[in-house]
Order: C-alpha cells, then structure tokens, then sequence
C-alpha cells in the first residue's frame, strides 16, 4: 500500500457503521463491528457507547483509549458516496427510534 490514510472526519451512519473521510478526499463507509473482539473492544458493543468516537489526529478513538488503524479503516470499507451513503442514511433515518 503506497497510500498511507489519514482520518480527518468521521461521522456516525447506522449500527457500526462509520462514515470516514480520508486526508485524500476520498469519504468510506467503515462497518467496526468485525474489529470489536477483545477487552478493549467490549465496551464499544453498546452502540450509545460505540458513538462516542472521535477523530484523534490520524484515525478514531474511543474514550477507554480504544482505536482502529487508518489503514484497517482504508483498506476495509467501502466507498461512502453516491447510492452506497445513501442507502446507508436512509436506512439510518429510519430506524432512528431504534438506536
């Protein structure tokens, strides 16, 4: 990999689903929960919890010190424009009550 990604915005979208913006431009849809195994992890199952991310300069953070790489976040999301961030916030709309 010869880009290496810089998180420079992330919002929330849906369950673990994180829209992240790369310093390329480039905006991903990241579903985390694949990545929430182990101690450090367990708290961010609670999704109040989970949405407490924050971008801490390169990738994002959790506030028990909890992150994913950048390039875990890159290499396996998908792209967040057009139809995909849209299905995304529609089904979020939704489904608001739930959450």
């Amino acid at each position: 990999m010869e880009y290496l990604p810089v998180v420079i915005d992330a919002e929330y979208v849906t369950d673990y689903k994180i829209k992240v913006t790369f310093d390329n431009g480039e905006k991903r849809i990241a579903d985390c929960f694949k990545w929430l195994n182990g101690e450090v992890f367990e708290p961010l199952k609670d999704k109040v919890y989970f949405k407490k991310f924050f971008v801490d300069g390169w990738s994002i953070s959790w506030p028990n010190g909890a992150d994913i790489s950048p390039e875990a976040l890159y290499e396996e999301s998908q792209p967040g424009s057009g139809l995909n961030l849209l299905l995304c916030m529609n089904i979020s709309s939704k489904f608001d009550f739930i959450n």
